[in-house]
């Protein structure tokens, strides 16, 4: 499959989603565990167009509590940002959408996509493109809810086998989805091998509403030749930006035919590490930044000396401050 990009025109592309105007045409994907508010922000300072929340039950939602509250909360400065449910019921999930709206989302964004064994297992995520019956209820009945657009994110197909996300995408549009993401692996691959960008060029000539693409962009090229290949509106970035945001800023200088920025060197990595890490201990607390960042730490760290060591340290720091001081160790080792 080709992949080298021609030249961008000037100006970076922007899509309209119903009302919602996103420039540059680029996403965060929401990921479970990664996308909370802190990240989102580091994103959207780097220039992504549109942020997602990590996803949220429809029923937890509905049913309230801190950790809802939690995945629903966003700042002013994330504009525009949507909200990502998952479920299987319509009629629970129409209800979702109308709190999610009333939460002053600027999208309610379905998952169609989610490999992960628990979530297939009841039937949700990935398991509704099994079930494309089900998925035109679902879309029917979130649209009529709520006014704001409702978007979709959806896989190849389940596997090799049924490969449908032209027919999916079909029914989204015809249900009034206003907008489809299209990742191209199966449900079935999950994350590995190489996702088919084929697919997602065959949705976008298949739907009139705007197509993102998503899968296998790891660099501002990449993103530039799935625009040109694919057609698609948009390009959308998930696991490739996990402790590098500042592939947003390479990725929109890219499509404004500008030089792309060099990534930046160690201890400014590592700074802006600390500077999620501080993020996430104001929004979460001290404990539950600790675990998150222990993770997330390591992504900063990729393909830098010492970093093994490094890591090995921040996965053994016991509180937040230590995390913090490992950290700030590291800096010190690599500028000298």
């Amino acid at each position: 499959m080709p992949r080298k990009p021609r030249n961008c025109p000037a100006g970076p592309p922007a899509v309209r989603v119903g009302p919602v105007y996103i420039q540059p045409a680029l996403a965060l994907a929401p990921m479970a565990g990664i996308t909370s508010h802190p990240f989102r922000i580091l994103a959207k300072i780097y220039g992504c167009g549109l942020v997602f929340s990590e996803m949220i039950h429809a029923r937890a939602l509905l049913h309230g509590g801190s950790y809802s509250s939690q995945l629903t909360y966003f700042h002013e400065a994330e504009r525009p940002v949507g909200l990502q449910l998952f479920g299987s019921e319509p009629k629970l999930l129409a209800a979702a959408a109308q709190k999610a709206e009333a939460l002053g989302a600027d999208l309610v964004d379905l998952n169609l996509g989610c490999p992960t064994p628990r979530i297939v297992r009841n039937g949700e995520g990935g398991a509704l493109m099994r079930r494309p019956q089900l998925c035109s209820a679902i879309f029917k009945a979130v649209t009529a809810a709520v006014r704001c657009p409702v978007t979709v994110k959806m896989r190849k197909g389940w596997d090799e086998r049924l490969v449908n996300a032209v027919e999916i995408a079909r029914r989204a549009e015809d249900a009034g989805i206003a907008a489809v993401t299209v990742h191209g692996r199966t449900v079935a691959q999950r994350f590995g091998g190489k996702a088919d960008w084929e697919i997602i060029r065959s949705v976008k000539r298949a739907v009139d509403i705007p197509v993102f693409g998503n899968g296998d962009v790891a660099s501002a090229d990449d993103a530039a030749a799935m625009l040109d290949y694919c057609g698609c509106d948009g390009v959308m970035v998930g696991r490739a930006a996990l402790g590098n945001p500042w592939l947003f800023e390479q990725i929109k200088a890219r499509l404004e035919g500008n030089p792309v920025p060099v990534p930046p060197a160690p201890p400014d990595r590592i700074k802006t590490a600390l500077r999620h890490l501080d993020l996430l201990c104001r929004f979460k607390g001290d404990k539950a930044a600790l675990l998150e960042m222990r993770r997330q730490a390591g992504w900063y760290l990729k393909g830098f000396p010492g970093a093994a060591l490094a890591r090995r340290k921040i996965y053994g720091a016991a509180t937040a401050e230590e995390l913090r001081n490992v950290m700030q160790e590291y800096i010190i080792q690599v500028e000298d």
